[in-house]
C-alpha cells in the first residue's frame, strides 16, 4: 500500500483502488470504469464519476469491495 493524492492506495504495478474517510462516509475510488461495471450492485450507494460513498451508518459491503478491487487489478483499470 502507498499514499497517492494524500489517500491510502493499493498499488501493484498500477493504482488499483484508493479510499479516504470523511465526516459521514468512506470514499472509495476505483475509477469510472469500475463504477460503470458494478453499477447494478451499487444502486444503494451514492456514486459519481469514479467514486463510491459508503456511509458509516450502513454495513461495510466487504465482498463487493473485494470484487471491485479484484476487477480493477485484473483488468488494469485504475482511478
Amino acid at each position: 500500500m502507498d499514499i497517492s493524492w494524500s489517500m491510502p492506495t493499493y498499488w501493484k504495478g498500477h493504482n488499483i483502488i484508493q479510499f479516504a474517510g470523511f465526516k459521514n462516509h468512506v470514499g472509495l475510488y476505483p475509477g469510472p470504469e469500475a463504477v460503470r461495471e458494478f453499477s447494478e450492485c451499487l444502486k444503494g450507494y451514492k456514486t459519481s464519476k469514479g467514486t463510491i460513498q459508503l456511509p458509516y451508518s450502513g454495513t461495510v459491503p466487504a465482498g463487493l469491495i473485494s470484487d471491485i478491487a479484484r476487477w480493477c487489478y485484473e483488468t488494469g483499470n485504475h482511478p
